[in-house]
């Protein structure tokens, strides 16, 4: 859409009518004998003449590069490049990039999560003969890139980051609930806080009354839905009610606490997918081959910083050179 921007340079033409405009010249010869000519009528022509040429050329180029930032232009002038995905192990990505023949190629270092993304986004930067090549520990995308020209992903799993993950548990029976975080190990921890504060991420309510109202937490399992009115009319799916309340997010199920390691189980990963968060996997290496159905992306931007710089520049010079005429 920003490349019909370009249909807008006929707008040029606007400074060069402006500037040449119609100068009427009056030329009057006298002659001593001029009483014994027959009487004529003043002689008038007309001449075109360019005003302010310098002025006229700073106006066109201020026009041009308006419509040139307007388009958002592209120019393909990269050439072999590796990136970079953050915390990737330097001597793998050093190693990597030699067994590729890109030891010396340019680097670009990006978070993992934005490499696949950013690269597609711009693509168009590169010349047709450039090669690509992204390194570290990129998490696979929701759907497959399709690129325009062959991109190779090498990918090294780091090792997962330690999380923690802390839980307030308000009930009678705590050694019941504790249970099902039991089984959790490796770089996630949950902790269990005597008190809820600011990093208390899940409330377990197991009490008949209602929570304090100063009391607010992310997310909030509760046995009892009397507790918490906004359950009455909640949403169902497969026997969890859930609703969001001014406290946080409350779920509620009949059969809480559970009983049985698969209910633990069905239950602690259905926390952590829908409110902790999906782990991230690691895509695997590949070659993505060049595409002939892949859309162009859309223009990324690369050049209008500089487009706007030298707008602002030509737009200073046109109106100093303005009002300086007019004195």
């Amino acid at each position: 859409m920003s490349a019909l921007w370009w249909f807008a340079l006929p707008v040029l033409l606007l400074p060069l009518w402006w500037h040449r405009r119609k100068r009427e010249q009056h030329k009057a010869a006298p002659l001593a004998t001029a009483r014994f000519l027959p009487a004529t009528l003043p002689h008038q022509t007309r001449v075109w003449r360019w005003s302010d040429p310098l002025l006229l050329a700073l106006r066109c180029l201020l026009l041009a590069a308006l419509v040139a930032w307007l388009a958002d232009p592209v120019f393909p002038w990269r050439g072999d490049t590796v990136i970079v995905a953050d915390g990737a192990d330097p001597a793998w990505v050093e190693r990597e990039a030699a067994q590729a023949g890109l030891a010396k190629a340019e680097r670009i270092a990006m978070p993992a999560g934005q490499a696949i993304g950013w690269l597609r986004a711009h693509e168009r930067e590169w010349r047709q003969e450039a090669r690509l090549l992204v390194l570290g520990d990129v998490p696979m995308p929701a759907a497959l890139p399709a690129f325009g020209r062959t991109v190779e992903l090498r990918t090294q799993a780091r090792p997962a980051a330690k999380t923690e993950h802390h839980v307030h548990i308000e009930s009678d029976r705590p050694q019941a609930w504790r249970r099902l975080f039991a089984a959790i190990d490796g770089p996630e921890r949950v902790v269990i806080d005597a008190a809820p504060d600011g990093k208390t991420g899940l409330v377990i309510w197991d009490r008949a009354g209602s929570p304090p109202a100063s009391l607010r937490a992310p997310l909030w399992w509760v046995t009892d839905p009397a507790a918490f009115p906004e359950l009455k009319n909640a949403r169902e799916a497969g026997g969890l009610r859930y609703a969001d309340t001014p406290r946080g997010r409350v779920w509620h199920h009949a059969a809480w606490p559970v009983r049985d390691a698969d209910a633990a189980r069905v239950l602690v990963e259905n926390w952590q997918q829908l409110h902790v968060g999906p782990r991230a996997y690691t895509a695997p290496s590949r070659v993505f081959a060049a595409s002939p159905d892949a859309r162009a992306p859309e223009p990324g931007g690369a050049l209008r910083d500089l487009l706007l710089a030298a707008l602002a520049l030509l737009f200073v010079l046109e109106r100093s050179l303005t009002h300086a005429r007019k004195r």
